[in-house]
């Protein structure tokens, strides 16, 4: 049995307001929840905290913590180095990823278009640093599942023994407009 979908994704923030402004605002993402506890955590200490849900189209949400001792906060606020490699993705229609692309430009927020050759992406940075992915599937996304499901194990194997010729043969040689937003 596999999950039915992610019910959400949690982070830590140290401005709500400005992760609301964000993700009501620019991605377009409404503010679903907002739960404000008082609970035991970490080494036993009495911790008030604000976790807010940002609505996904499928029902699950984006999730932002934000503890009102900062020191507290701090141990989990810092993201991590900068990296394509890490970020969350959501699949867009082509005019959504075109919207959240023009509120990003409008508010200085700095985004990148990345054509995979299976899909094509915007990417942008929210004010905790986290990376955020817009993506459009190719027109042929479904048959390219098919042929990825179909060969996944074989492919893992092939590269795990040193064969690291690409199967993507829909990637376009220029696959970049812009620069990262890191």
């Amino acid at each position: 049995m596999t999950p039915a979908r992610l019910h959400h994704h949690a982070f830590v923030t140290t401005d709500q307001e400005a992760t609301r402004r964000f993700y009501e605002d620019i991605v377009g993402l409404p503010l679903v929840a907002t739960w404000t506890e008082v609970e035991h955590l970490m080494g036993g200490e009495e911790q008030e905290f604000c976790h807010t849900f940002y609505g996904l189209g499928d029902g699950g949400c984006l999730a932002f913590f934000q503890f009102a001792n900062q020191e507290f906060s701090e141990q989990f606020a810092p993201p991590p180095p900068p990296s394509l490699f890490r970020h969350v993705a959501m699949l867009v229609t082509a005019e959504g990823q075109a919207e959240i692309r023009d509120r990003a430009e409008v508010a200085g927020v700095e985004t990148m278009i990345m054509d995979h050759g299976y899909c094509r992406s915007l990417y942008l940075s929210d004010p905790n640093g986290l990376l955020l992915e817009f993506t459009v599937d190719h027109a042929q996304a479904v048959e390219i599942d098919v042929l990825r499901r179909q060969n996944a194990h074989s492919d893992l194997a092939r590269w795990l023994s040193g064969d690291h010729t690409s199967n993507n043969d829909w990637r376009p040689v220029e696959m970049f407009v812009g620069e990262p937003p890191l």
